[in-house]
């Protein structure tokens, strides 16, 4: 097996390279604050002092190559993961009821701004360190996204939890994000990608484009979502919070009541070994513990393995990680032979531009994608005419002329 690579990142990480290895997966999320690069392949962990020494001890008896040149970084302290102030931010998320994607993305944020302070106190910062560490990413060349949920991650931080007004930070404005057309597969290489697949990723991917779910509201399925009498799908706390129903495709009808016998056998064995628990949604832990063995609260598409759950310090099932359908929908593009750099999330988009093109109102896709406003729908109406199919080029009519005018 290769070796285990690990390299600066910058802005206060560390990238961990490997090839996908289950194992090798399921040590490196039990690391506090990693993150995985999906466009890259790698993963990034906080660089503090003893980050190295950490890793190594992580992936004992395998090879692991350290770039030479890596010095610990300053280190703010034993107390820093667990700092009050962490808390407190955490508090006030949860307080406003804000997603838990949400969450872990302000507190990594929290925490890379303050590892690039050498250990000052949060409460003596301000707009210039603010300022210095916006201006860093954007030098660093990070997308527009990226930049402004740094910056909105710092603002909650200081006007929410340490109640500090920040006003104008200087030479730092928020990013434009560009406006791009999505990439849209056309039936035919819909078609082509899922014959290269087989399996649960397969009816994950079917569904993605059957359905208009987004990635990761497929991943978090679960059997009581599923009505297979009215034909619908429904999806809870989606994207900002909100819910909503899709349809059910009848091509998948079949293969999922397959795949729920499955994980029934498989929920009934859990069971048996006093196990059987997933994570319910929001105060459901504290208030309907016992439902988390309930058959209908159980994961449509489950992972392989328990985690350990850090607020009960149960063993719980999660569902299968979203990288799992990522790679198996980049291996079958690559076996089908399709150029467009299309991702999972570009089933979704070809659910709305094929549904648009067969005729439903705009008003009917927004409700199934569930997007807030009509003018993000809106964008799936120009795409089939960028295809060249309303719009004939010049060069066509000119050769079209010339065959006509010819002898």
């Amino acid at each position: 097996m290769e070796p285990i690579r690990i390299r600066p990142g910058g802005q206060g990480r560390l990238k961990v390279l490997f090839p996908y290895s289950p194992e090798r997966v399921d040590k490196i999320r039990t690391v506090a604050d990693r993150w995985w690069h999906e466009e890259e392949k790698f993963w990034t962990v906080p660089y503090d002092g003893q980050a190295v020494a950490r890793l190594i001890k992580l992936f004992a008896g395998e090879q692991v190559l350290v770039a030479p040149g890596l010095r610990p970084a300053p280190a703010l302290g034993p107390s820093f993961e667990t700092a009050p102030f962490l808390e407190r931010l955490r508090a006030a998320m949860r307080t406003r009821h804000l997603s838990r994607g949400t969450e872990r993305s302000y507190v990594g944020w929290a925490k890379r701004f303050l590892r690039r302070q050498a250990g000052a106190r949060p409460e003596d910062l301000g707009e210039a360190e603010i300022g210095r560490f916006l201006s860093d990413l954007a030098t660093a060349g990070v997308s527009a996204s990226t930049q402004n949920q740094a910056l909105n991650a710092l603002l909650f931080l200081f006007r929410q939890v340490l109640d500090k007004k920040i006003g104008m930070l200087n030479g730092v404005v928020r990013a434009k994000r560009p406006r791009t057309l999505p990439v849209v597969p056309t039936r035919e290489e819909v078609r082509a990608v899922l014959n290269c697949m087989d399996g649960v990723p397969r009816l994950m991917a079917m569904l993605l484009y059957g359905a208009g779910l987004r990635v990761s509201e497929c991943c978090s399925l679960r059997v009581k979502d599923l009505d297979f009498g009215q034909n619908r799908i429904w999806v809870w706390g989606g994207k900002g919070g909100k819910d909503r129903w899709t349809i059910l495709p009848s091509a998948a009808q079949e293969p999922l009541q397959k795949q729920l016998e499955k994980v029934r056998r498989q929920h009934d064995a859990d069971l048996l070994e006093g196990l059987g628990r997933v994570t319910l949604p929001d105060a459901m832990d504290r208030q309907c513990a016992g439902t988390a063995k309930d058959w209908g609260w159980q994961w449509v598409f489950p992972g392989k393995s328990h985690d350990e759950d850090s607020r009960t310090s149960e063993r719980r099932r999660n569902h299968l990680h979203e990288t799992v359908l990522q790679r198996a929908f980049k291996e079958a593009r690559v076996r089908s032979g399709i150029s467009k750099p299309a991702t999972c999330h570009s089933l979704r988009h070809s659910f709305a531009t094929h549904m648009i093109e067969d005729g439903y109102d705009i008003r009917t896709v927004q409700e199934l994608l569930g997007h807030w406003e009509l003018e993000t729908t809106m964008i799936y109406t120009h795409v089939p005419q960028r295809g060249g199919q309303a719009v004939v080029s010049p060069a066509d009519r000119m050769a079209l002329g010339w065959r006509e005018g010819s002898p």
